[in-house]
């Protein structure tokens, strides 16, 4: 059976106007009467649904059609009829109808749920419109940033998931083991929270390098941007410092949303409809957008000045907290900022001290309406400096030798960052929470499916 998938219908419709064609697919919804009935068919290819009519005086399995319940399976042969004067554009006047796989009475999507319900059957939230919009989106994004990657001849590297050290430093991490009684690794080993010192390995052999896998972190939370299992995109380049690094972050966001603006506009629309309004005029200001660029402590004294009453302190020293992140994208710049040049104390061993002594080498890019969307900095090249920057943190060296090492043979100045995947998703599609971008969520207290 030649099969034509529902995407292609509504990229060519005058191609299959007036032919009998072969389509697959989901009942979205199913009525009839006595006489003709109505499913709502989609394959998965595209998001909007195909029409398919069918006519007891033309099939003849019609009361078994007509008796069958949403969420069944089809295979449906017809002839394709152009409607442009019609609501829809095209519907399938139907010759032939297989049920391929009976949907009993309970099926439960046979109305709206909310996310918090579909969370519990996770098996078959695909099949909604909000999370079929969802997770195209997420594929979308995932190839977008392999092609940006690789279009300017980045090394795609798969770094271990099993790690002995913890790269952030103070991480909460899973740990690993075989038995109860011996270390299978001769030591102690977790699931790692990042691939970044791995991936810096490789920069100092290719130049240009990425890694994109999942990460994890034990933390114990239950907000809406933390889960236990996330993946993260890390690229690192040689031979380039801050600057570089926040040149490299703004293309590739304006790359990535550019591509799900041409290739989700069905989804977006839908997202922007039921799920945040102000959805595509964010994104399509994102692409066209000033980024502005202050130093951390510069921010702190935007904050300071701002009369805004905060949950939290403003204080030199203190992190930026959401509500900080907020006031400087949507209030004070109204557009994309990076702020830079974090106190030391509060950023990873890795970072480049600068010359102050007090801060590092640091950014972070935050946008409208979601706040902090991908953090970097310049890694400290000096051997001398990172052995300082272990000690300080009350880090083992004999744990990070070879990262050290990378100091003494050939090293370079070189910078990258993280973008958290999953944060992303959730920034282009105007989601809250990060349960409801993940396939199968992972959190504090749930590994169902």
């Amino acid at each position: 059976m030649k099969r034509v998938m529902i995407k292609e219908i509504y990229n060519t419709p005058d191609k299959f106007g007036g032919k009998i064609i072969n389509i697959c697919g989901w009942a979205r919804s199913l009525r009839s009467n006595a006489a003709v009935g109505f499913i709502e068919l989609n394959d998965g290819s595209y998001f909007k649904n195909i029409q398919v009519v069918f006519e007891s005086a033309k099939i003849d399995n019609y009361a078994e059609i007509a008796a069958q319940n949403v969420g069944a399976s089809f295979i449906i042969t017809g002839e394709l009829i152009l409607t442009p004067q019609s609501k829809q554009p095209f519907e399938l006047n139907a010759h032939k109808i297989e049920a391929e796989g009976a949907s009993t009475p309970d099926y439960p999507l046979t109305k709206r749920h909310s996310p918090e319900f579909l969370r519990t059957i996770a098996h078959l939230r695909p099949r909604t419109n909000l999370y079929s919009a969802i997770f195209k989106v997420r594929s979308e994004t995932a190839f977008a940033i392999h092609k940006f990657f690789n279009e300017r001849s980045f090394v795609y590297i798969h770094t271990p998931i099993i790690t002995t050290s913890d790269c952030e430093g103070g991480g909460n991490m899973f740990k690993v083991t075989a038995d109860d009684k011996n270390e299978f690794f001769g030591k102690e080993a977790f699931l790692t929270v990042s691939g970044q010192t791995n991936v810096e390995c490789f920069a100092m052999a290719y130049g240009n390098v990425y890694t994109f896998g999942p990460t994890f972190r034990a933390e114990v939370s239950h907000t809406q941007k933390h889960a236990a299992e996330f993946w993260m995109i890390e690229p690192e380049i040689a031979f380039a410092d801050l600057d570089d690094d926040i040149k490299l972050m703004q293309e590739c966001l304006v790359y990535v949303t550019s591509c799900i603006l041409k290739n989700c506009a069905a989804e977006l629309e839908f997202l922007n409809q039921f799920v945040d309004k102000g959805l595509l005029e964010r994104l399509n200001r994102i692409v066209t957008a000033e980024f502005a660029r202050v130093t951390y402590t510069e921010a702190i004294d935007i904050l300071e000045k701002s009369g805004e009453n905060f949950e939290f302190e403003v204080k030199w020293g203190n992190d930026i907290h959401t509500e900080y992140e907020k006031y400087l994208t949507d209030k004070y710049f109204k557009s994309p900022v990076f702020v830079t040049d974090y106190p030391a104390a509060i950023k990873a061993f890795y970072m480049r001290m600068n010359d102050d002594n007090k801060t590092v080498a640091a950014a972070d890019l935050l946008v409208p309406g979601v706040g902090e969307l991908i953090g970097g900095s310049q890694r400290e090249e000096r051997y001398d400096k990172l052995v300082e920057a272990v000690k300080r943190n009350n880090l083992k060296e004999e744990d990070y030798w070879w990262y050290l090492e990378l100091r003494k043979y050939g090293g370079t100045k070189h910078a990258g960052f993280g973008i958290g995947f999953e944060r992303l998703v959730m920034y282009l599609t105007g989601v809250s929470n990060i349960r409801d971008v993940c396939a199968f969520p992972r959190t504090a207290g749930n590994a169902d499916f």
